[in-house]
């Protein structure tokens, strides 16, 4: 019995060693399938990663058919301004970076001989206000066929009083508007307006953004305008394009949950006391904007990206497109039906009610300006605030956004409550370095 037990056990041990080479050698074959699938499938994502960006830039960023027509249409004669020959003769003005979020906004880093700047483009079209079902602009072409050939100067003047009046309402002071629209008409500055100039004011008067920086060319968050051609813009760059956080890859944006993403852009802030002078830069273009010379202006998208700042830490304003007259505002929204208050928002942060006994939008903004800023501001400010205004400021920060109703209707609080938070602020750095 011992020696058949034994010889079996001899028998399994050889069949044990036989089998040995195939299990190996299956296993190997598994390892490498393995490893093929995962190659193949890190190919596959980073195939398809590369052509949804080139595909996203090829479709946001198209700077050069802009210029190209642009220069087309100034060498033709159609239009002409300050920056047609720099950028289509000289070629002194360069198109750099493509910063486009819509492929019919062009927007790129750009330099002038020496300077640095951001040129914006509207390839072939512009924006007009459309309150349709999603509240986006309505897209019209640029046809630079206004105005036309034979008006005279004294006829364009009136063509842009009207056109300004219908913007802005006629409690601006409409004539000294006019005449600053057509001292940035006359881009070479001979003392006349040609009507190629006259078509390129024309259509640039369509564009929010151009028509508030001619308003506020002399405050100091506004950026500079250096130039125009046609309906193509150049504005002074800012050296930071956000008013806080940090720019990660978009595939890594979509893991990133928006409680972490919150605190990821109150991390990468500057010091506190730089925080409080960009605030109070934010509050000053508040003022800047409500009920000035040329009327009252909504700010409706207060995204931390509109707003950036200098290397002395003023705030500067990166994109205005969202900020518009209030009269435009409340005749676009007028009558406009509703079923909940959800349906009367214009941009981001620019909200009515709705009526729901007639089931139309109302026209009074539910919040101001100013409460919109201080909801920007409030985790902005109060992150690494000095201990001793932290309570002060908190508060004065929850009243300013318990602001309701239109500005016009509590001036008093609006002006109490601006110029405290100031005031708050500026005793707290006006020892510092930072001030």
């Amino acid at each position: 019995v011992r020696m058949a037990v034994l010889a079996m056990a001899r028998g399994l041990l050889s069949w044990a060693w036989l089998k040995k080479p195939y299990y190996i050698q299956a296993r190997f074959s598994y390892l490498r399938m393995k490893y093929f699938f995962f190659s193949w499938l890190a190919v596959f994502i980073g195939s398809w990663v590369v052509y949804v960006q080139y595909s996203t830039y090829t479709e946001l960023c198209r700077g050069h058919d802009c210029k190209n027509t642009i220069c087309d249409k100034y060498r033709k004669g159609v239009i002409d301004g300050s920056a047609c020959s720099s950028l289509c003769d000289k070629e002194t003005l360069y198109l750099g970076k493509c910063l486009s979020a819509k492929p019919n906004n062009q927007v790129y880093t750009g330099s002038w001989g020496d300077l640095e700047g951001v040129i914006k483009c509207q390839m072939e079209e512009i924006l007009r206000y459309d309150l349709g079902a999603e509240m986006e602009p309505r897209r019209e072409a640029v046809l630079f066929d206004k105005p036309t050939k034979g008006t005279s100067v004294e006829k364009f003047k009136e063509m842009v009083f009207s056109h300004l009046k219908a913007k802005v309402g006629g409690q601006a002071n409409l004539i000294d508007l006019v005449s600053l629209v057509l001292s940035v008409a006359d881009g070479n500055k001979d003392g006349h307006i040609s009507l190629p100039e006259a078509k390129s004011t024309w259509a640039l008067l369509q564009l929010n953004e151009f028509l508030l920086m001619v308003i506020l060319q002399d405050k100091e968050h506004t950026p500079k305008l250096m130039g125009f051609c046609g309906d193509l813009y150049v504005m002074e760059k800012v050296q930071y394009t956000s008013l806080y956080g940090i720019r990660v890859p978009w595939l890594m944006e979509l893991w990133i949950p928006s409680g972490v993403r919150r605190g990821m852009d109150q991390w990468f802030t500057p010091s506190w006391p730089r925080k409080a002078k960009i605030s109070i830069g934010l509050l000053e273009f508040v003022e800047d904007v409500f009920h000035g010379t040329f009327g009252n202006f909504l700010m409706c998208d207060m995204s931390a990206s509109n707003f950036g700042y200098n290397d002395k830490h003023d705030l500067k304003m990166v994109d205005m497109r969202k900020i518009i007259p209030e009269v435009t505002f409340k005749d676009l929204i007028r009558d406009r039906h509703c079923e909940t208050d959800e349906d009367c928002v214009y941009g981001q942060d620019c909200r009515t009610s709705c009526d729901q006994t007639k089931k139309r939008c109302t026209t009074e903004v539910i919040q101001p300006n100013l409460a919109k800023a201080c909801q920007s501001l409030k985790d902005y400010l109060l992150r690494g605030a000095p201990s001793e205004i932290q309570e002060e400021l908190e508060k004065q920060l929850y009243s300013c956004m318990a602001l309701k109703g239109t500005a016009d209707q509590m001036e008093m609080e609006h002006s109490l409550i601006l110029n405290n938070l100031k005031t708050l602020l500026w005793k707290k750095i006006s020892h510092t370095k930072d001030s």
